[in-house]
């Protein structure tokens, strides 16, 4: 059974998986679960759409993927994966 701090966030009836840091007091969410969101894409397309932006920002520089961390999160099949994960500033 997921952890009652493992919860799934609803936008635009869509699932955004979060989790909360009871230490930091802040919720994380998943970057791919909001990539696919905003770009109204499915789970495999918004992954690979990510995983090509983080090359692409890394190569230029740009400290925000410095701010993404891998955290297990509840996965589509059921099973704890790790995803790149992100505060809730």
């Amino acid at each position: 059974m997921a952890n009652p701090k493992d919860q799934i966030k609803l936008f635009e009836e869509r699932q955004v998986r979060a989790i909360w840091d009871e230490s930091a007091e802040k919720w994380w969410f998943s970057v791919v679960d909001v990539v696919a969101v905003l770009t109204d894409n499915d789970y495999q397309t918004a992954r690979k759409y990510w995983k090509v932006l983080k090359s692409r920002l890394a190569t230029e520089g740009n400290e925000t993927v410095t701010n993404c961390y891998q955290l297990k999160m509840l996965a589509p099949d059921g099973k704890m994966r790790l995803t790149h994960s992100t505060p809730n500033q």
